[in-house]
């Protein structure tokens, strides 16, 4: 087992970049609501306070005893988990007079172990409303910021392992020698030898894997997509034709992918049955627009299909996954429950009657570290850096009512469209591409014939997570170039047009 760093979450934005940054030091950590108890063992090194939107002085304010945890580990704490610290320790923290968010620069004053490395001056990521403005006795300050007299400090008594606050948030980008900040934390203070790398996961997971199967069945539906394929690929590497892969065709998904997908499959070694329930799927469409009726339909009819197929194997008993971190972390919500924005992220739950334990490789890692995993997997790379797809798949590219016609078409155009791209270096360049066909019909002029037919819309945003994304400033001469190919190729489509319109307030599908 490797070494673990603890992250107690207070509700801050930033939490799963600081996990981010600490697995970057090749240190393997873990998220955790600041309410759940710590359990410290021999492979616990050291624990991160995050940040929050909570001020330390409200009185809901979350806490944790930190001087009782500090008599386990090193605990480092980032904005206001350095406030709570200070104040737990008898220092005062108020409202700043002056509200510090965005860019500072941080002044060293003394020598440490935490600041090896770090000019003398730095830039740094502040986003607080209050200050420390007075240290406990026997602490004292390390850095100031031209505004905040505390900006990072370390107790020199009265503790048992070492104690550190930053007033600033070194995970994020704009920290420019953050990251190290948090290596020397990891490496130098708490111990951590940095060992947690793709290798060292995949022999560990696979082991793990071997003991939690053993001689049994695992049966697992597959979609092609980066997380399912690594997830897939780490349980056969552990027990190879006992899993049993399900890959359903359910009419929306990309040009030949259906094949495509299977001969990747195939070249992998996974042992994958591909199932053709297109027209099954399109019944079921039949005459339905509205976004929402069709995800459920698609959800609904893939879990049909699926627990059919399941029933034809005898002797199942678990159900491999492809959840990765994101949706595993329990995150702290400080406002109440987060509004369901949309369904068709996961395509549902299986039925109950299944009742299958969960086998699920994957769901400690962020979507990076899954790509790095698949790479030394040997898993190919056009695989592992495939653009996000919508569960529902063109389902929710085609507005309005779903027919075969007119998922041919979009097929035809969106392969024009991302090939494109392709050969223009542009698909790496972007973080999601893909063509929209809408429900409007125009006039347009062929030779000498009027058409009267679809309108495209092509989409292509930037972002690093999906939660926010900008509209990709595509070239112009590229542009024009699809455009024109598509107009020409794909009979039915006169018009194409190009969305400019950034997440939030716009969402990166149409519906």
């Amino acid at each position: 087992m490797t070494d673990k760093i603890l992250i107690l979450d207070f509700g801050s934005q930033y939490t799963q970049l600081i996990a981010r940054a600490v697995r970057e030091c090749n240190v393997y950590c873990e998220i955790v609501p600041y309410h759940k108890p710590v359990v410290v063992d021999e492979h616990l090194k050291g624990i991160i306070l995050s940040g929050s939107p909570f001020s330390v002085n409200d009185a809901n304010a979350p806490v944790v005893d930190v001087e009782l945890l500090n008599r386990s580990l090193p605990v480092l704490g980032i904005c206001y988990g350095a406030q709570l610290t200070a104040k737990q320790f008898g220092g005062r923290v108020e409202k700043s007079e002056k509200r510090e968010y965005g860019r500072a620069i941080l002044h060293k004053q003394k020598e440490d172990v935490l600041l090896q490395q770090i000019s003398a001056t730095s830039q740094v990521w502040m986003s607080h409303g209050d200050s420390i403005l007075e240290l406990p006795e026997g602490f004292e300050v390390m850095a100031v910021t031209d505004s905040i007299p505390v900006a990072a400090f370390r107790a020199n008594v009265r503790t048992t392992n070492p104690l550190y606050g930053f007033q600033f948030h070194p995970e994020v980008y704009h920290s420019v020698e953050g990251k190290q900040m948090l290596k020397n934390f990891l490496t130098t203070i708490c111990g951590c030898k940095g060992d947690w790398t793709p290798a060292s996961f995949v022999a560990e997971t696979v082991e793990a894997l071997k003991k939690q199967i053993g001689n049994r069945k695992v049966i697992m539906a597959l979609s092609g997509g980066v997380d399912s394929t690594v997830a897939a690929t780490l349980i056969h590497k552990a027990i190879g034709k006992n899993l049993f892969g399900i890959f359903v065709d359910n009419g929306v998904l990309r040009k030949d992918e259906f094949q495509q997908v299977l001969n990747t499959y195939n070249t992998i070694g996974l042992n994958v049955k591909g199932v053709d329930a297109k027209e099954h799927f399109y019944t079921k469409l039949a005459g339905k627009s509205n976004p929402e009726e069709k995800r459920k339909i698609i959800g609904g009819t893939f879990i049909e299909v699926f627990d059919r197929e399941a029933h034809l194997i005898e002797g199942v008993e678990l159900l491999g996954q492809g959840t990765i971190y994101p949706d595993v972390i329990e995150s702290v919500s400080v406002h109440g429950p987060s509004v369901t924005i949309k369904s068709h992220h996961n395509v549902g739950g299986l039925p109950d009657t299944m009742k299958l334990e969960l086998v699920e490789p994957l769901r400690f890692l962020f979507k990076d570290e899954v790509r790095r995993v698949g790479a030394e997997l040997g898993i190919p790379a056009d695989l592992l850096n495939r653009h996000p797809f919508p569960g529902p798949g063109l389902a929710i590219r085609i507005l309005g009512e779903v027919t075969e016609e007119k998922v041919d078409l979009l097929q035809r155009a969106d392969a024009i469209y991302i090939n494109g791209l392709k050969e223009h270096g542009l698909y790496d360049k972007v973080w999601q591409a893909g063509a929209i066909l809408l429900p409007v019909q125009s006039v347009g002029v062929m030779g000498d014939e009027r058409t009267y037919e679809y309108t495209l819309a092509l989409r292509a945003v930037t972002s690093v997570d999906g939660m926010t994304a900008d509209w990709a400033h595509l070239p112009y001469e590229f542009m024009a170039h699809i455009s024109n190919e598509i107009i020409n190729k794909v009979r039915g489509i006169n018009r194409v047009v190009y969305d400019i319109s950034s997440k939030p307030p716009a969402t990166i599908e149409w519906e």
